[in-house]
């Protein structure tokens, strides 16, 4: 394994930041981002992490100059400056900090290395704590494997929901069948200790938007209420006002019966 301490001054333009290779499908990259918008929602108010997908992690002066790791779909690094603006993760900028969770979204033509090379790097290597993959167009794909004892991987057992629970991230990762960016799919979601699903933005802001239009259409119902009540009560008065005047015709004082 190489060190780190050689690779400490090598400059960021000697870096590629872009590999040129889009994610496999359309249904892929919506994968990706909904993992990261998602991961992003459940820790709120941190700023204490990082997360990132389809971009390069580079650990080393011989793996930066090989183009054919394209680095992890999604990744979370616990406990770094969140606040930073990175084009990659390089790990000698970053105090030797590996990711601690790992996401790969498979596909027929990376299943195998997603299962073999690139868990193999993530577990002697990197070292880092939980590894999953997942098939969006397999809802049965998913897997996750953790660091025991000795260092080395060993499988999530799945809950009878199916999930598997993230203990870095105390987060469930699940399958969540919905529309996402108008594609129907079972997506890979993280959901709470307490089983509720980690809404995206864009649902939490729909969620707000249907919390609103109920209160805007409560607060009409109970204005056509009250104006139905005010002219209810403008009737009686004007049927009042006809009957005393009929029994003043009549020669009768209704403030006298």
């Amino acid at each position: 394994m190489e060190t780190l301490s050689p690779y400490l001054n090598l400059p960021k333009d000697e870096l590629i930041y872009d590999d040129g290779e889009p994610l496999e499908t359309n249904r892929h990259r919506i994968a990706m981002n909904v993992l990261i918008d998602s991961v992003y929602q459940a820790l709120l108010p941190r700023e204490d992490f990082f997360a990132g997908g389809n971009m390069f992690v580079y650990y080393s002066a011989t793996q930066r100059m090989n183009r054919d790791f394209r680095g992890p779909d999604f990744f979370v690094t616990l406990n770094v400056d969140g606040t930073v603006d990175r084009k990659a993760w390089i790990v000698w900028q970053e105090n030797g900090r590996y990711p601690d969770v790992i996401v790969e979204l498979m596909s027929d033509s990376t299943a195998n290395i997603d299962k073999t090379d690139k868990k193999n790097l993530y577990e002697q290597i990197f070292k880092t704590r939980e590894y999953y993959i997942y098939d969006p167009y397999d809802a049965t794909s998913l897997q996750g494997w953790r660091l025991n004892s000795q260092q080395t991987y060993s499988e999530i057992v799945a809950d009878q929901q199916g999930w598997l629970f993230c203990e870095t991230l105390e987060l469930y990762l699940g399958t969540w069948e919905g529309k996402v960016l108008n594609e129907s799919a079972f997506w890979l979601r993280f959901y709470d200790l307490q089983g509720n699903l980690v809404l995206l933005p864009r649902e939490e802001a729909e969620i707000e938007h249907q919390r609103a239009e109920m209160e805007r259409q409560r607060a009409e119902t109970e204005r056509q209420r009250a104006e139905t009540e005010r002219q209810r009560a403008e009737t009686e008065r004007q049927r009042a006002d006809i009957l005393a005047a009929k029994l003043r015709e009549l020669g009768i004082d209704p403030n006298e019966m």
